[in-house]
């Protein structure tokens, strides 16, 4: 797995996977000017995942906060194509590590919708912890959800992968 940066030329890509009826319970999308202002600003990286033979294009990410004087980066979303190959747990590690080692960040933190317990798992399977709450936040078809804070901290993640 690697991760290139978003061309505008990526676009029409991650539209199309951000809209996929897959992934739309889960996320909260953009339109095509928040993305490219995604990639032009200097806080955000908009990255796209290539997985597998070649450089196939299986989803994308962005983080936020990247020049954060609290040294706090978000990973603002990350949606991929394929569910259960272990492609998200790969891209979550990859990006801590970018996160923490690469752009120098204090804490990384996510907030993801209440219904989505699978990625709720994931994330604390990789040491995230529940900060809390935001009830009733986000709304879709299916009515009201709650958004989950969660964060990895700087020593969290050293003594992770220092391992038992």
């Amino acid at each position: 797995m690697r991760l290139r940066p978003t061309m505008l030329s990526d676009l029409d890509f991650v539209l199309t996977v951000e809209r996929d009826p897959a992934n739309l319970p889960f996320i909260t999308p953009w339109d095509r000017t928040q993305h490219e202002g995604a990639i032009r600003f200097p806080d955000f990286r908009h990255f796209i995942v290539e997985a597998g033979e070649g450089t196939q294009a299986v989803g994308f990410v962005i983080l936020q906060g990247c020049r954060n004087p609290h040294r706090s980066v978000e990973l603002k979303r990350i949606v991929l194509q394929d569910k259960g190959r272990g492609l998200g747990r790969a891209c979550v590690r990859l990006l801590a590590d970018m996160a923490f080692d690469s752009l120098g960040a204090h804490r990384f933190w996510l907030d993801v919708k209440g219904r989505n317990l699978r990625a709720q798992a994931l994330y604390r399977s990789e040491g995230f912890v529940e900060e809390g709450r935001l009830r009733d936040s986000v709304r879709d078809e299916r009515g009201w959800d709650a958004l989950v804070v969660m964060s990895l901290l700087e020593d969290e993640q050293r003594a992770r992968k220092a391992g038992p």
